[in-house]
């Protein structure tokens, strides 16, 4: 697998561990079995987030916003990261537990029995709000004036 093929898929990964919540917890056991050692402990802090107008205009400051961050090692010299939005910080730790077992020889058990399943759910629940919010849209053009 290339560099940039690395890079791809571990974004992506990196992506549904972040958006997980509280689905990351039933999955402790199986993170925590491994020996690891926090290089940096779960902490928060604050981001500026950026925006621009129109998608492509100039950029400006929206606010700022909370987020964890952890780095953990595990024994074998494997290190994972996390950035997660909020407060979460046993969160935070167990999407860097997760991302370091993605990098070692196992990584296809790891996508198959975590990262798809937290992947589909979220695709479920997004597919879910899209369709409460369709049912409730209005489209003006097919209204009738009254003369």
């Amino acid at each position: 697998m290339t560099a940039q093929a690395n890079t791809t898929l571990r974004q992506q990964w990196m992506q549904v561990l972040a958006r997980a919540g509280d689905a990351l917890m039933s999955y402790e056991a199986e993170l925590t079995a491994a020996s690891y050692r926090r290089i940096r402990a779960p902490e928060t802090g604050m981001v500026m987030v950026r925006g621009r107008a129109g998608g492509t205009g100039q950029a400006f400051n929206v606010g700022e916003m909370t987020v964890t961050r952890c780095v953990v090692r595990l024994d074998d010299g494997r290190t994972g990261y996390s950035y997660i939005a909020g407060r979460n910080k046993q969160h935070a730790e167990l999407a860097a537990l997760a991302d370091a077992h993605l990098q070692g020889q196992e990584q296809e058990r790891w996508m198959e029995t975590l990262v798809r399943p937290l992947q589909r759910q979220q695709q479920h629940k997004r597919l879910q709000r899209e369709a409460d919010i369709a049912a409730s849209k209005v489209n003006f053009f097919t209204m009738v004036r009254g003369d």
